[in-house]
Parts: structure tokens; C-alpha cells; sequence
């Protein structure tokens, strides 16, 4: 029997948390920066980074123009990873 895991912990998303603290340091922000623009506090932000928590398709959209870059360009390096 195959033991089910949370989504965030998939090998298939292992690098996009990598990805999102990429995306926002490129983009000059720091945690609490990005936080404050999605309306989110720093710890969010952290847990999003780190793994912790599961960005969904919106959020990662959102996320992306916050750091001032397409969604569809920012979904090429992912799927490049």
C-alpha cells in the first residue's frame, strides 16, 4: 500500500519553494516586504519559502507580480527545474 503524502512534500514540488525565494530576492523584496504586498505577515512568506505550507496556482500568480515578473515566465523556470 502507497503511503499518501501532503502535496507540499511531493518530489514534483520540491523546487518550487527554491523557486519563490528566488523570484523575490531577485526582485529586491524581503520576506515582510513581499508579505505586506499579498496582504500576508513574514511568517507566511516563510512557510511558503520553506516548504511548510502549499502555494496554490493563484497565490503563485499573485506572487509572482508582486515580484514584478509574468506568471507564465516565472512557470518556464519551473518547469525547466
Amino acid at each position: 500500500m502507497k503511503m499518501r503524502t501532503k502535496a507540499q512534500h511531493a518530489r514534483r514540488y520540491a523546487d518550487l519553494p527554491g523557486l519563490l525565494r528566488q523570484l523575490r530576492e531577485e526582485a529586491g523584496l524581503t520576506q515582510r516586504d513581499i508579505g505586506e504586498l499579498l496582504g500576508h505577515p513574514q511568517s507566511w512568506v516563510y512557510n511558503c519559502e520553506t516548504g511548510n505550507r502549499r502555494v496554490d496556482l493563484a497565490e503563485f500568480c499573485d506572487w509572482c507580480k508582486a515580484c514584478d515578473i509574468a506568471p507564465t515566465a516565472a512557470m518556464r523556470r519551473f518547469l525547466k527545474t
